[in-house]
């Protein structure tokens, strides 16, 4: 049980596609870091380049609304199809503080695998579905000043530098 750094805007892992899991039997204390990671930093979903690892596993908790009962891990997940759309304000743990509203489909059909490297295909929607999206974007090397226009980046560009140069001089440390 281990609480882990969160890579912030500025470290070059966050724009990278990150690479399928293949090796199933490293997972549980990976898992288990980063939802202790995540629930310290008071979030509902984390990305394996969110802790600065080159997988595409993500784990997500929205249990605390009436939406969802359960935690969930994602690994080597896609999403096949994306319908509805609906607007909403989102942070991200890798961007404090600064928050945006976009349009994000609200509705997704996901193929993944477990923990056990099973693979699924399911459909989910609302917040989890949003969140999941939120997830993939991370594991493809986006993020959420991606969805929003250069004009309300602009408008954040202070909070913005100040993050990449805090994390960059964390890097440049390292």
């Amino acid at each position: 049980m281990a609480v882990l750094p969160v890579t912030k805007l500025g470290n070059p892992i966050l724009r990278k596609k990150c690479n399928p899991v293949m090796d199933f039997s490293i997972l549980p204390q990976i898992v288990e870091d980063m939802f202790d990671t995540m629930y310290e930093a008071e979030g509902i979903g984390l990305a394996g380049n969110q802790i600065g690892l080159d997988m595409a596993l993500c784990v997500i908790d929205i249990t605390h609304t009436e939406e969802d009962g359960v935690p969930h891990v994602f690994i080597n997940g896609e999403i096949l199809e994306r319908t509805g759309e609906y607007l909403m304000e989102e942070g991200c743990l890798s961007i404090p503080d600064v928050r945006f509203e976009f349009n994000r489909a609200e509705r997704v059909r996901f193929r993944y695998q477990d923990m056990e490297g099973n693979t699924y295909e399911d459909e989910f929607d609302g917040l989890l579905a949003r969140v999941i999206q939120h997830e993939m974007d991370h594991l493809n090397g986006n993020l959420i000043i991606d969805h929003v226009s250069k004009l309300v980046r602009m408008q954040h560009r202070k909070q913005l530098r100040e993050i990449e140069k805090t994390e960059k001089s964390l890097l440049a440390v390292k």
